[in-house]
Order: C-alpha cells, then structure tokens, then sequence
C-alpha cells in the first residue's frame, strides 16, 4: 500500500463542487488501502463553494481525506488575476514543500493541476523521500491558451508552460492523461511513450444508485411524462451553457423541427444561455425548453427519463488528441441512446456503438439522427443505451479506473 500526495490547484468535492476526479480518486484508493494526502489552492474558479482559510496553509479534513488548502487571491477571467493566482499556488507549495511532505511522507507524488509548472514542487518533494513522481495531465497547457486564446508561442506565460511540461516529460516516472492520444505531442516534447498511461474521467457508480429526485426533479419528470404521454420524444441536454458547448447547433436543429413530434429539453446555466433563449424567441419555437441546473444527485433521473441525450462540441484543433468529457461519460452510464456533435480524436459514441455521430457543425445530421431513433422503435434504441451503460461499467468506473491507476505505482 502507498502513502500518495495528490497536488491538483483545482481539487474539490461533494461539498465544495468540481473538480471531482482528485476527491474520487483518493475514496476509491483508500477502500483499497492506501492513504492519500490533496493539496489544492483555497480559491477556484470551478468550484461552487471555496473553503474558508485563515493561515497560509490550513488542513481540512473531508470525507475522511486530509486536504491541504494553499491560501490564493480571488480572480475572475482567464486573465492576469488568474495567472497570479497560479503564480501564488505554485510559490507557496515550493515555500511549504517540506511541512507539506514532511506531514504525509510520501511514496508517490501526483502533479495534476491543469497547468504543468506544479511540477516543479512536486518533484522537489519527490525527490526528498525518493517517492515516484507522476504528472497527471488534463489539458496540453501551453496549446490550449495558444490555439484557444492566440497567445503567442513566444509570451512569456507560453514559455514558463512550456518548461514545464518538457520538464514534467523528461522526469516524471508515469504520465497520466485523459486524453488518449496526448502521447502523439508529448513524445515531442522529451517524453517516452512507454511512460504514457491513459486513464479517462469516470463516474462513481454508487452516485446511480435509486435516490429520491429533488423536488425540481419531481417537477421536470411529471413534464416528461405528460409529453411522453402525448407523444413527443424528448431529447434532452445537461451541462454548461457555453461557447464551448455549441448549443446554438441544437436550436437551428430545433427550428428545422418545428413540425415533428419531439421537444428539446436543455438543463444548466452559463454565459450564453439568456443568447440562446432569446434565439429560440427570436424564432417562434416552441420545441424547446430549458431548465434551470438539476441537483447532482437528479442528473440520473431527468436522463433516463428522456427518450434520448444530446452532446456537443464547438470544433477545436486540440481535439485532435481526444476528449474525455464527464458529461458524456453520466449519458452513457443512463443508458439512453446519444446524438453526438463532435469532430475530435476519439469518440466514445463510436467505438461503443451508444449512439449517433455527426460532425461538430453538421445541423442537418442532428436532424436526421434524431429521426433516425424516432422511427427506429424501442427496442433499438435500448441496445444503444445497454450497450453505452455496459461500457461504463466495464470501462470508466472510478472503481476501475482508480485500479488501473494504481498500477502506475503499486
């Protein structure tokens, strides 16, 4: 068994709201009896909640799982605010390594936090206990903001990323990524493609258990069963309303609907949700309708209430190397049948045969792929979603995936 150091500046939980994948790693590796140290700056953008910190490094204990939160300054944007925010994680998990290490005495050392300069601390408290060293790598920083944002290859944030994660190439002992072709760039950047494990994002199985639904909930499954009453097939949304989530692919879709006997259902929030609220008015549809976020725990019942799951993409270069969204993983695990939108490296929809796929822009495909599960009946329909749902099971429970994890440095 293995005493790990879990570094992610973006760690959550349950009770503090995304990330998620630290906090499921370290239950399921403590079931199997191993003890597991988070370090996470006090402030991220991602989180619902951010915790209260009155010392410059405080422990918490959540879950049964000792955090250690680094105090960091506030922001909003992905500019300057944010970069000093990451500046000041970076430099006071360098200041407070040795507490850090020192409280956990570590065998294995996870750098995971987006950005790839946590390395460089990472390493430092590797090498004081001699522990094995992995970088976990979840977006290719500098890419994303150089093909994203137009940075330049040459600023000065590009080049600091840059160096580390060459470095993070060349000295890690393991490089985990949920992208699973992110090996194809990294081996150009020092990297030995036998040190490349691919590890996707996952769901905890036990969060599909038969809960009883919110009171929104109950409000949401009495309209999807008076329109499945009356006959309309229900294609539902959940997630982000974001530029990157090209929803507007899905009202243009709506439009050239109008006529057939299926409503749109789209639940969440985000910056361009009143923009495509006011397009649905703008248009005079009333095949669509959208719902405030549903509770964590309702996500299962509003999905397998629909009679089928939509996701998109806003078309990106850097997809290229694969995607790993979470979203799509919880529409497979509901066993519904999936209308994918995305041009990328992979596509789980394809290789498990849980769905449809068209191209990232191709409206006319969402329509006809929505036809297509209308007239197909529901019994093709359920293979689709039994087939999805197996893949979860056998392939992107946390359970699973914390296992195959594990391998890395066990």
């Amino acid at each position: 068994m293995a005493r790990i150091l879990y570094v992610d500046h973006y760690a959550g939980s349950p009770r503090h709201g995304m990330e998620y994948r630290p906090y499921c790693f370290a239950r399921e590796w403590q079931k199997l009896g191993h003890d597991v140290t988070i370090v996470a700056a006090s402030f991220a953008h991602v989180r619902q909640v951010n915790p209260s910190v009155s010392a410059e490094l405080q422990l918490e204990r959540v879950d049964g799982i000792d955090y250690f939160w680094i105090r960091t300054p506030k922001y909003t944007g992905n500019g300057a605010q944010r970069a000093i925010n990451i500046f000041a994680f970076v430099g006071k998990l360098l200041r407070y390594s040795r507490k850090v290490a020192d409280a956990c005495r570590p065998e294995v050392v996870i750098a995971s936090s987006t950005y790839p300069i946590d390395i460089y601390p990472c390493w430092r408290i590797a090498r004081r206990y001699g522990a094995k060293l992995v970088f976990e790598l979840h977006d290719l920083w500098p890419l994303s903001p150089i093909e994203i944002g137009g940075m330049s290859r040459w600023h000065p944030f590009a080049a600091v990323m840059q160096m580390g994660e060459n470095f993070a190439c060349t000295r890690s002992d393991f490089v985990v990524s949920i992208l699973p072709k992110a090996f194809e760039y990294l081996v150009d950047h020092g990297l030995d493609a036998s040190r490349f494990v691919h590890i996707p994002n996952g769901v905890v199985l036990d969060d599909w258990s038969e809960l009883a639904p919110s009171p929104l909930a109950k409000h949401v499954l009495e309209q999807f069963a008076g329109l499945t009453a009356t006959g309309y097939f229900i294609v539902t949304y959940a997630g982000a309303h974001g530029p990157a989530n090209n929803l507007q692919l899905l009202i243009e879709a709506a439009r050239q609907m109008r006529g057939d006997a299926v409503m749109f259902c789209l639940f969440g929030a985000g910056s361009e949700k009143e923009a495509l609220k006011s397009s649905v008015r703008s248009l005079g549809l009333n095949n669509v309708r959208f719902f405030d976020p549903v509770p964590k725990s309702a996500i299962p019942s509003v999905l397998r209430a629909s009679s089928a799951l939509f996701f998109s993409l806003t078309p990106s270069p850097l997809f290229r190397y694969g995607i790993s969204p979470n979203k799509l993983i919880d529409y497979m695990m509901a066993g519904r049948p999936i209308i994918a939108a995305v041009s990328a490296g992979n596509n789980p929809v394809v290789e498990h045969e849980c769905g449809l796929s068209v191209g990232a822009t191709d409206v006319n495909g969402v329509v006809q792929g929505v036809r297509k599960l209308m007239e197909m009946g529901d019994a093709a329909r359920d293979r689709m979603g039994e087939a999805g749902h197996r893949a979860v099971l056998e392939e992107y429970s946390y359970q699973e995936l914390a296992e195959r994890f594990a391998r890395c440095f066990v």
